[in-house]
């Protein structure tokens, strides 16, 4: 019996935007496939008391069953590295796509200046729509075909509810302080990563620093592809996760 295989997506999106990628799977995979929306996105409710890692993790931990693996996009891998510490029994292996321990662009260490998550933060308070739009423009930048890549991320994001205020407050703020980089390097299970080449976001330097601290770390970068991978260059993304399947 094969592993359940679960999804996690990032930061404003939903599970939706998995859609593409499970169809074309399902008729490859034999187990059971399961895209989560995180708490407070696409509807899914929020986690009680406080928004943090934790209560994310735990929320989701609830759903997961035992071994499964999990493919994590951007802020997904956060939560999957909490988990995997956290619940080593649910991960059996764990998928970074386009995901990094640390988003923060730091002293040997690339990543996001902290400015621009400063003034995502900034523009949610005013529009959190307007805010989403510009997040999917920087996510398809740099993509061969970046007008489609976000015209298919916005027609798979209005299949559900729009995420709460507080999730993306809270997502933002997970994204500028969570530095998970010891717990990547401790890691027990086998963590996988698929990256590509133009991504603003998670830039491809990051990659073999993630190395550098988890010799066991084996990924692959797309050439031509920016923060969504597995929408701008699927054959790639799948070819790659059935090759670890």
């Amino acid at each position: 019996m094969q592993n359940s295989l679960v999804f996690l997506h990032g930061w404003g999106m939903n599970k939706a935007v998995w859609q593409v990628c499970i169809e074309e799977l399902s008729t490859h995979y034999s187990g059971d496939i399961h895209c989560l929306n995180l708490p407070g996105f696409g509807g899914a409710d929020l986690p009680q008391g406080e928004y943090t890692l934790a209560s994310v993790a735990g929320t989701l931990a609830k759903k997961i069953a035992p071994n499964s693996v999990i493919v994590a996009w951007s802020l997904g891998g956060l939560v999957a590295l909490y988990l995997a510490k956290h619940y080593p029994e649910k991960v059996s292996k764990l998928v970074m796509l386009a995901s990094t321990p640390y988003f923060v662009e730091s002293t040997n260490w690339a990543g996001i200046k902290e400015h621009v998550l400063d003034d995502f933060k900034q523009q949610l308070s005013q529009d959190s729509n307007k805010t989403i739009e510009r997040f999917l423009a920087i996510q398809a930048m740099g993509s061969e075909h970046a007008k489609e890549d976000i015209k298919q991320l916005r027609i798979l994001l209005k299949k559900h509810p729009q995420p709460h205020e507080e999730a993306l407050s809270a997502g933002l703020d997970m994204l500028k302080t969570q530095d998970l980089r010891q717990t990547f390097s401790q890691l027990q299970q086998p963590v996988f990563g698929f990256f590509g080449r133009l991504d603003a976001l998670v830039p491809k330097k990051v990659c073999s620093k993630m190395a550098q601290l988890n010799p066991s770390f084996k990924y692959e970068i797309a050439p031509k592809a920016s923060h969504a991978p597995f929408i701008s260059h699927r054959a790639e993304f799948i070819s790659y996760l059935k090759s670890i399947l």
